[in-house]
């Protein structure tokens, strides 16, 4: 007993100097930080375990906290498990990612095969293809087709088909009042009438006319038939003949562009060339009627005033809004002629585009669809009223805002200053510190320095389209003979309706193809969006 009772009061004795220690050390500075760090650490252990639980994963830093709670003196248990769970976050978002990349990665192959009809791909993979989503940056080229030519047809009580985007503030002055009366002129209703008269033509074939010059030419031929009450008819295109244009487009501006005027008047229109008598008495006339002088700076319709004498200043040179020149009616002309032969794309052209747009935009457009869960759980359901009636209107998404630069340099030195890459990203930048969410931009150009110096500006994105471009200074006609008929003639074209629909423009009005892009903005909603110019024009 007394035994017992001695070790009772030694273990009694034992726990209160224990329990002495323990006071006085809890009463220390360096054990109370460590006790209110433990305890913190439990309740942000809590907090992050439960958004694990509702996202998935959880990164902080160089380590990710666990849900056990070891001992407050275990520092390399903590950083040892830390490192370990991080370890699988980084492996789980690694392989998330890599499945969402597959997925991007599948559908992008999918829109490709659409637009190839390639539906072997489509069997392999057990889907249909009416099961592919939507692509926003695609149209939908046959459709659109039929309904513009449906609209470009004129029939009694027809209304005029209207292909002017934003208000006439946003345009040159009366441009829609000009494309109305333009279409009317090119579209009489009797194509039999004997009194109609015709200006057959066909375009500029001369060694060294690039697209710009020969689309220039045309414009002038449009304003003697206007001035002469003649219903314009191009005839050969050059650089439609290659095997793209299919039957009678082939050769033809109407493999890119719906006709100038009616099928039943160019059906008139060519059967009385046939005839002596109809050049004789002035039914018909052709280029050789008219000298150069009169072709490429000739009278310009008068019948809608001048309209260019109140033209609002939106182009900027040398840092100054450039008010007035000496050629503004010219400018604001070839502006409404220009808009009027482009007014409508062919299914062709359509296709071309959707192939650009695609090749630069597919993944960023896949993402966005894929953004609203998996495509290939969902049924696809059938196209609404609204979607068939009013959405389908709507032009494609591109990633916006979206600035537009043309790089002209190349042998086009003899004819105005050129200047490098450095000098347009110059004015670029103008624009993006007052529009800071601007840093896409689509870049034309003949050059591939251009395209290799773009690599240093790595807060722009660029995209361009991918063809062989040129190196040194050749003239432009050995480039395009590189390329072929086909490649030479539809890229540039491209790149010109993609400047056309961007949010800003950047480029050299010394150079035809620039002055012509600026005249499809300003007749296209774009006038307010304004044009830097890295020159002017030799002529003004």
């Amino acid at each position: 007993m007394e035994a017992r009772g001695t070790s009772g009061i030694s273990m009694k004795s034992l726990e209160r100097v224990v329990s002495d220690k323990a006071l006085k050390l809890g009463n220390s500075f360096p054990c109370q930080i460590c006790v209110v760090g433990f305890l913190c650490g439990i309740c942000l252990t809590s907090l992050f375990l439960a958004a694990l639980t509702s996202i998935g994963t959880f990164e902080l830093a160089a380590f990710s906290f666990s849900s056990f709670s070891p001992p407050c003196n275990s520092t390399s248990q903590i950083i040892n498990m830390g490192a370990d769970i991080d370890m699988k976050l980084k492996w789980k978002n690694k392989a998330e990612t890599e499945e969402e990349n597959d997925q991007v990665n599948l559908l992008v192959s999918a829109w490709d095969n659409l637009l190839l009809n390639n539906e072997d791909y489509f069997k392999k993979l057990g889907i249909s293809k009416s099961d592919v989503p939507n692509a926003p940056h695609l149209e939908n080229c046959e459709e659109r087709t039929r309904a513009r030519e449906r609209l470009d047809t004129r029939i009694s009580n027809h209304t005029f088909p209207s292909w002017i985007n934003g208000g006439d503030e946003d345009n040159y002055p009366l441009t829609r009042r000009v494309q109305r009366e333009i279409w009317y002129h090119q579209h009489p209703l009797d194509c039999e009438d004997k009194s109609l008269k015709f200006l057959v033509a066909d375009w500029e074939t001369l060694p060294g006319f690039g697209i710009g010059a020969q689309i220039a030419g045309m414009t002038g031929l449009l304003a003697i038939a206007i001035n002469e009450n003649r219903v314009l008819v191009s005839n050969y295109y050059n650089r439609a003949d290659h095997d793209g244009c299919k039957g009678s487009a082939r050769g033809s501006w109407s493999c890119y562009f719906l006709p100038e005027t009616s099928k039943e008047c160019r059906k008139r229109a060519f059967e009385a060339m046939k005839k002596r008598e109809a050049w004789e008495r002035g039914t018909v006339t052709g280029k050789q009627n008219y000298s150069t002088k009169e072709i490429w700076s000739g009278h310009i319709p008068k019948r809608w005033g001048k309209p260019w004498s109140y033209m609002r200043p939106t182009t900027e040179i040398n840092g100054s809004l450039l008010t007035s020149h000496r050629k503004m009616d010219r400018r604001w002309w070839r502006a409404q002629a220009v808009r009027y032969l482009m007014r409508f794309q062919t299914e062709y052209t359509c296709g071309l585009v959707n192939v650009a747009r695609h090749s630069a935009f597919g993944k960023e457009a896949a993402e966005i669809v894929l953004s609203a869960g998996g495509w290939r759980k969902k049924k696809k359901k059938k196209r609404s009223e609204i979607e068939e009636s009013v959405w389908s209107s709507h032009k494609p998404w591109i990633p916006r805002p979206m600035l537009s630069v043309h790089v002209r340099m190349g042998d086009k030195a003899c004819e105005m200053r050129v200047v490098a890459l450095e000098e347009y990203m110059r004015l670029a930048d103008r624009i993006r510190e007052r529009f800071p969410e601007l840093n896409r931009i689509w870049l034309s150009t003949e050059m591939k320095e251009v395209v290799d110096g773009s690599k240093e500006y790595g807060q722009w994105k660029f995209y361009y389209t991918e063809v062989a471009r040129q190196v040194g200074n050749n003239s432009m006609a050995e480039y395009e003979a590189s390329l072929g008929r086909e490649m030479s003639t539809n890229y540039p074209l491209v790149n010109f309706l993609m400047a056309s629909e961007a949010d800003f423009f950047v480029g050299a009005l010394g150079s035809t193809w620039c002055f012509l892009i600026d005249g499809m903005r300003n007749t296209g909603g774009k006038v307010m969006s304004g044009f830097l110019s890295v020159n002017k024009d030799r002529f003004w």
